[in-house]
């Protein structure tokens, strides 16, 4: 393991997907970070001595920001808001998501314009660097005024308070915290708010899944591979001058990935004469255009999640060295939303062209191979259903590639007349993901089923390599058996690295 220090800008895609492994501990933050707190919170303590009227700080919250609160009871007023606030419902996250949703909201809150004190930081270090995880229903937020529900129960247990996992182990807050020897943070001016006010939950489920699909998009590649030789389909679609005349970046990075695939593969050289098939079905012939516009959506999404990384999305914002309060919509969760619906799009059609290959292997009057990949047929079914399984996720799917973006609903007495409905967006394409990688299990299930019927032809190299890595786990299909257990194996050869040796020379 190693350290992760936060500087306010040091996050990466990369960097949170090995915190998402577990490869960093402890967190610490900056010297330079911990200057600027100090900074911004001094600027707190300036106003806090000023009449002046600040969102937040000395007012009440949402429809009530015109009520002036009273100095002394200040503290309280923060803590009402994280009480009050902390109120989702449905089941919790996955523990690492609601980890990395902590460690987002300090890279936000070093950068000194939130006006926490030092101390809260600490004891936000502390939290993240021990075996307390806060428990965190996921439903809640519409994605604006930040993701308030969610981080309010992270700081509800900072507080002693509310629900938490200790070593696994659910229990009320503050026994978590004594368990693992920390101290409630007695909340001040400011502190609250700033706790709350973000979108660092519409980003731990978002990152989470861009994390799993950078994995699985090269993974449709070596899947439309294994089907294209199962298939004996033509390579000519990934002709370099193909792309170089409809020069879109990801279908010339599909067409290379897919000739590397093919590389050497005896099965196509078996059929490139005398083959008086003229072209292949779009589900073949058509994966640079299809992967491809998903691999160039999907380097738009990492864009907008790497500036979000660094963001302060806070309200109102402090800017010390200009003595000023700005209150503004950076809590807004708008650039989220929309690249987390695109994600959902992108993945469903990864899913609908590949059920469409599935549909092609098992399918004896397009495949010239034996119906559902099995002997004897008619006695056995082979992989009938498996296909239509993939045919039940690739149209639950579509229900789910409907924008959560494009809704908006008001709320706080109309204060907040348009959200985001980031959240929803986020755990929307989670369950995409979810069901795209089982239809692509089953696409590789029935490529490895299919290339048996090849042998002795080899096929190309990355394709023999993932034919070889799933022949380990599964069994050729002489006779019809329950075929979940495979999924759950291909997708856990996947998931567990075990074509990492493949995936690691596609691009």
């Amino acid at each position: 393991m190693s350290k992760l220090t936060l500087t306010g800008d040091c996050l990466t895609i990369d960097s949170v997907a090995k915190f998402l492994d577990g490869e960093y501990a402890p967190v610490n933050v900056s010297k330079e970070a911990r200057a600027a707190v100090r900074r911004g919170r001094a600027f707190v303590e300036k106003l806090l001595k000023s009449d002046k009227p600040v969102y937040g700080v000395n007012t009440g919250f949402g429809k009530m920001a015109n009520v002036r609160i009273d100095h002394e009871k200040l503290g309280e007023l923060q803590l009402n808001l994280i009480r009050s606030h902390s109120c989702g419902v449905a089941e919790p996250l996955p523990e690492n998501t609601t980890r990395l949703a902590m460690l987002l909201r300090i890279n936000s809150l070093v950068h000194g314009n939130s006006g926490v004190r030092e101390e809260v930081i600490d004891a936000l270090l502390a939290l993240l660097n021990s075996q307390v995880v806060p428990w965190v229903p996921r439903k809640g937020s519409v994605g604006a005024s930040g993701d308030l529900a969610p981080l309010s129960h992270i700081a509800l247990v900072l507080l002693g308070e509310g629900k938490a996992y200790f070593k696994g182990k659910l229990m009320a807050g503050g026994e978590a915290l004594s368990r693992a020897g920390l101290k409630p943070v007695v909340l001040q001016a400011k502190e609250g708010l700033a706790l709350v006010n973000g979108t660092q939950v519409i980003q731990a489920i978002g990152l989470r899944t861009i994390v799993q699909t950078r994995r699985w998009l090269k993974v449709a590649d070596a899947a439309a591979a294994c089907s294209l030789e199962a298939l004996r389909g033509s390579d000519s679609p990934f002709d370099a001058r193909v792309a170089r005349i409809r020069p879109h970046p990801g279908h010339a990075l599909v067409a290379r990935n897919m000739l590397k695939m093919l590389d050497k593969s005896e099965i196509r050289e078996s059929h490139r004469e005398n083959d008086p098939r003229v072209q292949d079905a779009y589900s073949l012939r058509c994966v640079p255009q299809v992967h491809g516009a998903a691999r160039d959506a999907f380097a738009h999404i990492q864009q907008v999640f790497e500036r979000e990384l660094n963001a302060v999305t806070d309200n109102p914002l402090l800017f010390p060295e200009d003595g000023e309060v700005i209150s503004a919509g950076n809590f807004h969760g708008q650039p989220l939303a929309q690249a987390l619906d695109y994600l959902a799009i992108l993945l469903s059609e990864i899913g609908a062209i590949s059920e469409r290959r599935t549909e092609q292997m098992v399918n004896p009057d397009l495949s010239n191979l034996p119906p559902f990949l099995v002997r004897d047929s008619g006695l056995n079914s082979g992989l009938m259903i498996a296909q239509v399984v993939a045919a039940a996720l690739a149209s639950e799917n579509k229900i789910h590639s409907h924008p959560a973006s494009v809704d908006s609903i008001p709320t706080s007495a109309n204060k907040e007349d348009h959200v985001s409905m980031g959240v929803t967006a986020a755990l929307k394409a989670d369950h995409v993901l979810k069901n795209v990688k089982n239809i692509l299990s089953i696409e590789l299930l029935a490529a490895r089923l299919a290339l048996e019927y090849h042998r002795p032809l080899k096929p190309g190299k990355g394709v023999k390599g993932v034919y070889e890595a799933l022949a380990k786990v599964t069994q050729p299909l002489e006779r019809d058996r329950a075929l979940y257990e495979d999924f759950e194996k291909v997708q856990a050869v996947v998931d567990q690295g075990g074509l990492d040796f493949v995936l690691q020379g596609l691009e």
